[in-house]
């Protein structure tokens, strides 16, 4: 008898293991399972072909760009020029998404003593998984932020099928609680580079509202909608401004 990959095991819930750990979970999975086969062709096809071409085209035609962004990067600070974090993917999977390094390559380190020492900064990071002035990130790591240039190399997340050009924001295991009932919805979908949240004002929303925005995405998703929320990722990339990136 053939095994399994891990791969393939990891795409259907494992009723003996899970259900016994998490079954909310093990519901949800199925019921984004259902979703996923009643999407259309939009989503199973179209919206998959221009993830692919345009990735591709912003890969190997950005590449100098990306060079000159990774030299930058090195120079700044000690540490790798890429920085991986677990999400959450599409149907509950998880994926390591990409980022152009920000911070401190001891951050993490950091970011515990900076919580022991100050509970105010602990609220903060607790509310929204974020620090406004963030003592962790580098001089070149803001203005990468400022501008979203750090998310530049989620592109290979996208050919990789992990990500969408739009879609919802790709959040850390610790915020599935904050979307409740409504995350069967939202992982029924990629996660994007960027969504309605990226485009309408980002850290300077509360949760809740990040949330509705999300899952509003998902609900009314189509072709002219991911258009608009590209046209307007444009202007955020070419006049930064407070848009809530930090």
């Amino acid at each position: 008898m053939k095994s399994k990959s891990p791969q393939e095991n990891n795409n259907k819930p494992d009723f003996k293991k899970e259900a016994y750990v998490d079954l909310p979970l093990v519901l949800d999975q199925l019921a984004t399972q259902e979703l996923l086969k009643n999407q259309n062709l939009y989503d199973r096809t179209i919206k998959r072909a221009a993830d692919i071409i345009f990735s591709a085209f912003v890969l190997i035609f950005g590449a100098p760009f990306f060079l000159l962004i990774a030299v930058l990067v090195k120079l700044s600070s000690q540490g790798p020029v890429f920085y991986l974090q677990q999400r959450v993917g599409r149907n509950y999977i998880y994926f390591g998404c990409i980022k152009f390094r920000t911070m401190h390559s001891e951050a993490d380190s950091m970011l515990e003593k900076l919580l022991e020492r100050d509970l105010s900064l602990k609220s903060e990071f607790e509310k929204d998984f974020k620090l406004r002035n963030d003592p962790r990130i580098t001089p070149i790591g803001k203005f990468l932020r400022l501008s979203s240039l750090d998310e530049l190399p989620q592109f290979f997340n996208v050919l990789r099928g992990h990500m969408s050009i739009v879609g919802p924001r790709p959040i850390v295991q610790d915020e599935l609680k904050r979307y409740g009932v409504h995350m069967k919805e939202v992982a029924s979908v990629r996660p994007g580079i960027t969504g309605l949240w990226q485009v309408s004002g980002r850290n300077n929303l509360t949760y809740k509202r990040r949330v509705i925005l999300d899952l509003l995405y998902v609900r009314k998703r189509n072709f002219l909608i991911d258009l608009k929320i590209i046209l307007r990722t444009f202007g955020v990339l070419i006049f930064p401004r407070d848009r809530g990136a930090y």
